[in-house]
């Protein structure tokens, strides 16, 4: 996996990674303690559960679409704000939902920044 220096990049790498259906790169952004709110208002937490999350996802045919907006460095933590759609396939059909995500990342020991919390609900 590339080495990721500048927290601005997540969110296309995420984008990328989910795409292409690759599980673990989409995991390997996240801290091991990460939390996400998921587009339900479910928090989850950890490995386990994110995995869960996100290859119910890929199975759904997920197509995720990211613009980043905003992102604010303040030491080792950064916020990311990115407006953001998905084509997802449901049991009722194909459909796009749309919003604005308020992220956070961290800058780990080694200079590299990882995902440690997601919000895709934004402010809702």
């Amino acid at each position: 996996m590339t080495t990721i220096t500048d927290p601005a990049s997540l969110p296309t790498l995420f984008e990328s990674h989910l795409n292409a259906g690759d599980i673990d790169a989409v995991l390997a952004l996240f801290t091991p303690d990460a939390t996400m709110r998921t587009t339900t208002g479910t928090v989850i937490t950890g490995p386990d559960a994110l995995r869960q999350e996100i290859t119910g996802t890929v199975a759904a045919n997920g197509h995720l679409t990211n613009k980043p907006r905003h992102v604010l460095v303040g030491a080792d933590t950064a916020l990311l704000v990115t407006d953001w759609t998905m084509d997802i396939t449901t049991p009722e059909g194909r459909i796009s939902p749309t919003g604005t995500t308020a992220n956070i990342a961290r800058r780990l020991e080694n200079g590299e920044w990882r995902f440690t919390l997601l919000n895709p609900l934004g402010t809702a």
